[in-house]
Parts: C-alpha cells; sequence; structure tokens
C-alpha cells in the first residue's frame, strides 16, 4: 500500500531526529585535515606581532621624503626576525628587508629601488630618488589576525587553508568531533567476497566496499562485519559485534519478501530489550524503496536494500546527512538546475533518482542526459554518472529541453 510508504523528506526528518552527535577529543595538526572543529578555533598570537616591512628597502620618516632628491644616513640594518633597537631620528634611514620590525620613529618604507646607495656600510650616505607616503609598506600589527581572534569557527570541515591558518595562530591542537563508528553488515546467501570463487549463481558483493569508501571519505571509522547469509541466528551473532559502534547499517534482507528476515534476526526475541524498536521501512522512493530504520542495541540502526545502485543512492539521501550530524555539520543537499537532452515519461507516486551525465556548453548552457536504462543493479551506469536527475513524485512529462533539478554527484560518492 504506497500510502503507507514515508516521503523522502519525511524519513530524513525522522532520521536525523534520532541521530546524536558524537564526542570530541583533541587532534595534532598533521592529523587534523579533513576532521570537523568542535570548538572555535582561536589565534595564540598577534600576526604579524608587531609592525614589519612589507618590502626591501629602508625605513624612513615620511617627512624626510617629502620632496626628493633628498639624501639621509644610514644608521644601521634589520634582517627579518631581528630589530633596530635605536629610535629613528630625522635625517636617518635604517636598511630593512621584508618581514622585519619596523624601527622605532620610522613610518614609511622606501623601496630598494628608489634609493641610490653606493655603499652597503652603516654611516654611508643614501639618496632617495622617489618619495613615499606615509604607511606605505608597512604591515601594522594584527594586519592578518589578533591575538584571541576566532580564525576557524566551530563544525568546520578543516581544509589545507585551515591547518595553515591554525598554524600561523601557534595552535599546535585542535579539539575535533571524533570519528563516527559505523558497523557495516551484509546479507545475503548469493554474495561473496571480491577474489573468491563464484557459481554462475552467485554475486560478488560490492556494497560493503562501496559503503566503507564512502563513509570513510565523509570521515566515519568504518568496521565490516563480514556477509551474513540469509539466517536469522547468523545475522543476529554478526549484528552483535556492532556493539559499541554510532551506527548499524545492514545492506540486503530489507525488501518486502525479507523484511520478516531482518525483523527476526535484530527482534527482541533475540536481543531482549535491546533489540529492534522499528521506526519505518519503505519509502516513496526510486530506487531504494525497501530501507528501515530503527534504534538496535540502544543506536540507531538503517537497514539499505540489496541491489548496489539502491544501496549507494540510500546512502547519499540518508547516510551521508546522518553522519554529517554526527560530526555536528549542517546537512545541505545542493541542487542544480540544468536542460533535459531528451523526453522523459510522467512519473508515478515514488521520488525518483535518475542516473544521469551531465555536461556544459560552450554558451556556458548546462545539459542533462539520463542513462536510457535505470536498472537498480547495473553499477557500471552509477560509476559513469555524474549526476542524479531528481524527479518529485507524480511529475509531469517531460520535454527535451524542459528545465529539470539535478544532484551532482561529489568526489566521495
Amino acid at each position: 500500500n504506497n500510502r503507507s510508504f514515508l516521503s523522502v523528506k519525511d524519513a530524513l526528518q525522522r532520521i536525523i531526529k534520532d541521530i546524536s552527535i558524537v564526542s570530541t577529543e583533541e587532534v595534532s595538526l598533521i592529523s587534523a585535515l579533513d576532521r570537523v572543529t568542535a570548538d572555535d578555533v582561536k589565534a595564540r598570537r598577534s600576526q604579524p606581532p608587531v609592525a614589519v616591512s612589507a618590502m626591501d628597502g629602508y625605513a624612513v620618516k615620511s617627512e624626510d621624503v617629502t620632496t626628493v632628491p633628498s639624501k639621509l644616513f644610514r644608521v644601521g640594518s634589520v634582517p627579518a626576525g631581528s630589530e633596530y633597537t635605536k629610535k629613528l631620528k630625522s635625517g636617518e634611514a635604517v636598511r630593512i628587508f621584508t618581514g622585519a620590525p619596523v624601527p622605532k620613529g620610522a613610518d614609511t618604507i622606501v623601496i630598494q629601488e628608489d634609493v641610490l646607495a653606493p655603499s652597503e656600510t652603516d654611516g654611508s650616505e643614501i639618496t632617495i630618488v622617489k618619495g613615499a607616503k606615509k604607511g606605505v609598506y608597512i604591515r601594522r600589527a594584527g594586519l592578518d589576525f589578533k591575538n584571541g581572534e576566532i580564525g576557524i569557527p566551530k563544525n568546520k570541515r578543516l581544509t589545507s587553508r585551515d591547518i595553515g591558518l591554525a598554524a600561523s595562530m601557534n595552535v599546535p591542537w585542535i579539539l575535533v568531533r571524533r570519528r563516527p563508528r559505523i558497523a557495516i553488515l551484509a546479507t545475503g546467501d548469493e554474495i561473496v567476497r571480491p577474489g573468491e570463487s563464484a557459481s554462475k549463481n552467485q554475486i560478488v558483493s560490492s556494497n560493503s566496499y562501496m559503503l566503507h569508501a564512502f563513509m570513510t571519505a565523509l570521515g566515519a571509522d568504518v568496521q565490516i562485519l563480514g556477509i551474513a547469509p540469509d539466517d536469522s541466528d547468523t545475522i543476529g551473532a554478526l549484528a552483535r559485534e556492532a556493539y559499541g559502534s554510532d551506527l548499524l547499517v545492514t545492506t540486503g534482507g530489507a525488501s518486502v519478501g525479507e523484511h520478516d528476515l531482518i525483523q527476526k534476526a535484530l527482534s527482541t526475541d533475540k536481543f531482549g530489550k535491546q533489540g529492534l524498536n522499528l521506526n519505518f521501512w519503505k519509502i516513496a522512493m526510486r530506487p531504494g524503496k525497501p530501507l528501515i530504520f530503527g534504534e538496535l542495541q540502544q543506536k540507531p540502526f538503517i537497514g539499505l536494500p540489496g541491489n548496489p545502485v539502491s544501496t549507494m543512492i540510500c546512502g547519499l539521501i540518508f547516510l551521508k546527512p546522518a553522519i554529517e550530524t554526527m560530526l555536528g555539520l549542517e546537512h545541505k543537499q545542493e541542487t542544480v538546475f540544468a536542460s533535459l537532452s531528451k523526453d522523459l515519461h510522467k512519473n508515478d507516486e515514488r521520488q525518483d533518482y535518475l542516473r544521469a551525465y551531465y555536461f556544459d556548453t560552450k554558451k556556458g548552457e548546462k545539459i542533462v542526459e539520463p542513462f536510457t536504462i535505470q536498472d537498480s543493479s547495473m553499477m557500471a551506469n552509477l560509476a559513469k554518472a555524474n549526476c542524479l536527475i531528481v524527479r518529485e513524485p507524480f511529475d509531469k512529462k517531460r520535454k527535451k529541453g524542459d528545465t529539470v533539478k539535478i544532484i551532482k554527484l561529489d568526489t566521495c560518492f
């Protein structure tokens, strides 16, 4: 009965509502890439800590170079990492290099190309041939950031640029969300592992490996529990090994005919009070209608369909937001619009995710071509796709050139 099917939106809301944010840990900068900040990262010093020169040249008083040429006496030099300890007087200049502190009394830098300096010794006379206004080529203290200022906000996935900023801010350790622990259990008598000998009646398992790669890329710590035959005792025994995980994900055994198998295997009869507390199953979507969500061993449980394409599309629509919620990230499923390359029939009561390929024309128009065959067992088509066309339930017939909504598939999918 399709009326009992949940919409994709309602199913996602229910999943997110029951997902908890994970605890925190401190990691070194070397280990922080792609981790999610659990607190604001604040500068532990100002950058630069004092006013410094932005160029190689001479630190002078601007009033001494208002008219040129003007002659000044070189009284010292200051390379980066040292300082000129005296106060600059009128008529004096200090040789300065990029990044070096500006001497007291100096208020501008004349670049070396605008100076005639016959000698590189202190006490020699130099000629300024082109003046500089007050403040030129001086980086004021705290120009980049000030001590105590927030450089990286809470709940941000760290990029290499963030790591560089944290290092500049003198922050060696960052408080991040720990990696969510996720266990995967594949089920099915017909499934064998890649590389194992398989009869013509068996299928090589791909779901566990796809999900492991996908969820690892999202920032989870993923464990494959194995492949369970269609036997409730074995499924239950392997599912027990997920105890301590933040989420158990199963693949297979979720369709109408097999629903009782998963329910029986994870039932309160076998697990006691820790058994499956079912929230929903069956969603008005294609592919991926038979999706189970509930609680097992007092932790969230998601039962994905067995078809590989259904598994991965459900992973994108439901697992990705679940992991982002665990990490404290805001979930946004970004969609863009593209023009159809061919006609589409009207849609039925299920939200449809068509595997497709989009490209940009020379005029900058986005064109999307849905694959002719949309069978949910066809992994090669999913691998070739770079987007999904999203069709709402009861979407009308679409003609070539019509605008449709697409989800771009990013590199981790």
